[in-house]
């Protein structure tokens, strides 16, 4: 749905109002509103920075990941990473899953994107590698009809582990205790990072998954690192996406 150029106005001015009055806080926001200013595409297949059939864009003022160019997926996983690496932050984000998924996408991609936080610079992936080591905070949408039930929040470890309870954890995919987000309602997500202490997934103000000492396969443990989201082949929107740092 288009706005008319009075909606983008005032949408515009309201944003430029918020970010104001956040900065006082703290808050830095890491999508504009306007364009892809300091954010780089990494896809499977591709050159660092080639935006692979502009999947990555901005619409309205909405950071979108579309699959209109598409005729069908083909496995062309990407990534788009925002320029800076953080350590210790609070990451907030407001996000929408839209349309249909593309052609071809996997089954458990459908309504599925993520935050990959602690994870690898782009310039360290190889040109073939589908996923950058990191930790993903996976963003996942219920069916449209609003029947079944899917948390929210889980957690994926490409190339990584995690402790729970005191015990590692070498699970790929770990669930939190969230409900389900059913439609194209727009969605608030939190994730708590304080290096490798420890990471909280929070939705609505509760913790629904938390964990401690996230580390490469090798036990490394990891500080700090990128954030990127996905391209997985299901639509999505984002609104707001900002980090606060705090203190060590």
């Amino acid at each position: 749905m288009k706005l008319t150029i009075k909606a983008c106005v005032v949408a515009a001015l309201a944003l430029a109002t918020a970010q104001a009055e956040e900065k006082k806080d703290g808050w830095i926001q890491l999508f504009n509103g306007k364009d892809l200013s300091g954010w780089t595409p990494k896809f499977k297949g591709e050159d660092l920075g080639v935006n692979y059939k502009n999947t990555f864009r901005v619409e309205d003022g909405l950071l979108t990941v579309s699959y209109d160019k598409y005729d069908k997926w083909q496995n062309n996983f990407g990534h788009l990473f925002y320029k800076k690496e953080f350590s210790h932050y609070i990451l907030r984000a407001e996000y929408r899953f839209i349309g249909d998924q593309v052609k071809g996408g996997p089954g458990w991609a459908f309504r599925n994107n993520g935050f990959m936080i602690h994870g690898q610079t782009p310039e360290s992936m190889k040109k073939d590698q589908s996923f950058p080591n990191s930790i993903e905070v996976q963003l996942l949408g219920g069916k449209p009809d609003g029947t079944g039930k899917r948390t929210n929040l889980n957690l994926c470890t490409p190339g990584t582990h995690v402790v729970i309870d005191g015990k590692l954890q070498k699970r790929h995919v770990i669930n939190s205790d969230s409900k389900t987000y059913h439609g194209d309602q727009w969605v608030t997500v939190e994730v708590e990072v304080k290096g490798s202490e420890v990471i909280r997934h929070k939705i609505d103000g509760k913790v629904v998954l938390e964990y401690n000492k996230p580390q490469l396969d090798d036990g490394t443990l990891l500080e700090k690192g990128t954030i990127s989201i996905q391209a997985e082949s299901h639509p999505i929107q984002f609104r707001k996406i900002e980090v606060k740092e705090v203190k060590k």
